[in-house]
């Protein structure tokens, strides 16, 4: 059956069935790309026509989704735990330094008071709570480990108090330790062994996407700098920026959705760490007495973001405003498990309906269509509105 065909035929059983709350995921999948305003990524003229052009046409289009910060690794943590920016995750860590806490504990909205890159063993993220619940999770980074004299291939890091030599790539290893926000918590990097087993180079999520069984619940997906879109041109050559992003998107997305894991009850988040200035949602707050998120601003600008799911009509836009701690609580809600840091905020909200617009079919493992890495559909596009 033609793909629009059988995307018009998933869509009609979908409405007819109807959904009255969010959908049974249990298999959550996200991929973060660098550095692209809505505008850009998803405008008229993008370079990126697989993520801006096809992938919403099978799924759902956020264009209100924003990040919380900048610079990048600021918003990697906020995903994963909730913990909003300070001057040294602003900047990136560029010396992996302890986090110099100001107050015991934590505050009223879960934040930890401070200053620095790993944060005590205390503050918790997603992965603790999936570990504590008994589901499943690892980190794919590309090119982790690829140069062994810069990095191990498995919880890549530099010793604590140690210069980020990752800030500089070469053709050979292009993996970010910046863009890994699994590695700045003591909560996990100390029991190394575990680490190693949750926190691995991209190299093993074809092996692990084979079988319904050895599908991490939560898989969070890093390329490497080249092919996030970070750098352009790139040291290996190519030339980077939207163009490498969306090449390697149609290289992973077709493997992924074709997963049985995906097709059973999975969903796939593609969104970006940061955008372009320093706008915001969502009631977002930094901490107190702490710098702006957006350092000259409430937030780190509007990326959108594109989901696809068994559980999402194709074609699906919803122009409700999300951000980086409304993924966090959308997955922590799909896992049933406990809101952390700013995802407990209030006006902030998950996913509702208006992204899972399709409900449950009788039998899941049915794909919604076949994702391909073909032509765009420039011609038959929709674009959302435009402007917060």
């Amino acid at each position: 059956m033609p793909l629009l065909a059988f995307l018009m035929a998933c869509i009609q059983s979908h409405a007819a069935a109807g959904m009255a709350a969010p959908a049974p995921v249990r298999h959550v999948m996200v991929i973060v790309l660098e550095n692209e305003p809505y505008e850009v990524a998803f405008g008229e003229h993008s370079q990126a026509p697989y993520l801006a052009y096809r992938l919403p046409k099978l799924g759902a289009l956020l264009p209100q989704y924003y990040s919380i910060g900048h610079d990048s690794l600021d918003n990697y943590i906020a995903m994963i735990s909730g913990q909003a920016p300070n001057a040294a995750t602003q900047s990136d860590c560029k010396i992996y330094s302890e986090f110099q806490r100001t107050a015991s504990g934590l505050d009223g909205n879960g934040q930890v008071l401070g200053e620095g890159c790993v944060y005590p063993a205390k503050v918790k993220t997603l992965a603790d709570q999936l570990d504590a619940a008994r589901l499943s999770w690892k980190g794919y980074m590309e090119d982790m480990g690829a140069d062994p004299a810069r990095e191990s291939s498995t919880c890549g890091h530099v010793a604590i108090g140690a210069q980020d030599h990752t800030d500089d790539a070469s053709a050979k290893d292009q993996y970010a330790t910046w863009h890994n926000p699994f590695v700045y918590f003591h909560s996990i990097i100390d029991d190394p062994a575990h680490c190693a087993q949750h926190v691995v180079n991209l190299d093993h999520l074809a092996q692990d996407l084979r079988s319904v069984d050895t599908t991490p619940n939560f898989i969070f997906i890093t390329p490497n700098r080249c092919h996030d879109g970070h750098d352009a041109p790139c040291r290996s050559g190519e030339p980077g920026g939207l163009i490498s992003a969306d090449a390697f998107l149609r290289r992973w997305v077709p493997r992924i959705v074709a997963a049985p894991a995906f097709r059973q009850d999975g969903l796939l988040v593609i969104t970006f760490d940061e955008g372009a200035d320093a706008t915001a949602c969502c009631g977002e707050q930094g901490l107190p007495n702490g710098p702006p998120p957006g350092m000259s601003g409430a937030g780190g600008g509007r990326t959108g973001t594109v989901l696809l799911s068994p559980f999402i009509k194709p074609g699906t836009v919803s122009s409700t405003p999300y951000n980086h701690y409304s993924l966090l609580r959308t997955m922590e809600d799909i896992f049933g498990v406990s809101h952390l840091g700013y995802a407990a905020a209030s006006p902030l909200r998950p996913f509702g309906a208006d992204v899972f617009t399709a409900a449950p079919r009788a039998s899941t493992n049915q794909p919604v269509g076949t994702v391909t890495a073909g032509h765009d559909m420039r011609a038959q596009r929709r674009l959302p509105p435009r402007g917060p």
